[in-house]
């Protein structure tokens, strides 16, 4: 299975937030979406970095409550890994294994984003990829004896 699978059940549609926003803007819009992570993006094409649950977190240990008023571009993760719509699921697992992210961007031949995947959109595709597999082994064997 591809990523591009993955895209075509979930949809395409990325949440961006510009690296300027305040933290808490970003707060609310992961909460009003219903997402753990945010693509930060001037343009909404280009990624420059991520804004994770997880880096809010780190944020309030370092900042306390004056993270809310700082900037996305000053806890955000700058170095994540990105796949491409072509990449297996495996090899997006080893991503975010090695990296420890559970969100990661997809982009096109040109860098440009063209959606993102989490560990809950991997894990259900490959567990369904294994249940066919189940499915096909069992019957397979059954028609043998």
């Amino acid at each position: 299975m591809k990523v591009q699978d993955i895209l075509s059940a979930k949809g395409q549609e990325v949440e961006t937030i510009r690296p300027d926003a305040k933290v808490l803007i970003a707060v609310h819009r992961m909460r009003m979406q219903n997402v753990g992570a945010l693509v930060v993006s001037r343009d909404g094409e280009r990624v420059e970095g991520v804004l994770s649950e997880r880096d809010i977190v780190r944020g309030l240990t370092r900042h306390g409550a004056d993270l809310l008023d700082m900037s996305v571009v000053a806890v955000m993760s700058k170095t994540v890994p990105m796949c491409s719509p072509g990449d297996s699921l495996v090899v997006v697992m080893d991503q975010m294994t090695r990296s420890r992210n559970r969100h990661v961007p997809v982009v096109d031949g040109t860098g440009r984003l063209c959606g993102i995947v989490s560990i809950g959109d991997v894990m259900k595709h490959r567990l369904e990829d294994m249940e066919l597999e189940t499915s096909v082994l069992r019957d397979a064997y059954l028609s043998r004896h």
